[in-house]
């Protein structure tokens, strides 16, 4: 008589068995690569104007140059009012003037004092039933007597952005 072998190779189910864990592991790791953006996606047709940063940078700077002035310069004072706000404005401005040079991108941020002036006329409320006494300009900056101390309300700039893909100019007011 002869003898019959049985043998049982569970080597192959187990790979099988192994291959499927691997890829029911990996369908996740897959799913965060294509919302995160790891696939090509369309191209972007969203046009950025150019200078929207430094209009984010020079808002958020007057805005913080400001909050102590009223409290230091009475209205008659308003000269050097206006000269502290642009000593306090200046380092930010030299920031924005370095800040995307990296990028291939320069700002030249300069005060515009006509865009001020037509800003006053439009917006400075006068006659005689107003809450505020009336504006003044002072080389693109705006201040305003209220309760006979200095506010700066509103700051003019004229912004020239320079890139790799060539140059805009635009005037940009920031208020307060």
């Amino acid at each position: 008589m002869g003898v019959v072998r049985v043998t049982t190779d569970r080597r192959g189910q187990l790979v099988l068995a192994a291959a499927a864990l691997v890829a029911v592991a990996l369908i996740p790791v897959v799913a965060a690569y294509l919302q995160l953006g790891g696939a090509a996606a369309p191209h972007d047709t969203t046009v950025v104007r150019p200078g929207t940063h430094a209009e984010t940078v020079l808002s958020r700077s007057v805005e913080r140059a400001t909050p102590s002035l009223p409290a230091s310069y009475a209205w008659n004072e308003r000269e050097g009012a206006v000269d502290a706000f642009r000593d306090a404005l200046s380092p930010r401005l030299d920031a924005l003037r370095e800040s995307r040079l990296v990028d291939g991108t320069a700002y030249v941020v300069f005060y515009d004092p006509a865009g001020a002036r037509a800003w006053a006329r439009t917006r400075c409320p006068g006659g005689p039933d107003r809450q505020f006494g009336s504006c003044r300009t002072d080389g693109g900056v705006v201040v305003q007597s209220r309760d006979g101390r200095t506010h700066v309300v509103a700051v003019a700039f004229r912004i020239r952005v320079v890139g790799p893909d060539g140059h805009a100019t635009l005037r940009f007011v920031a208020t307060r």
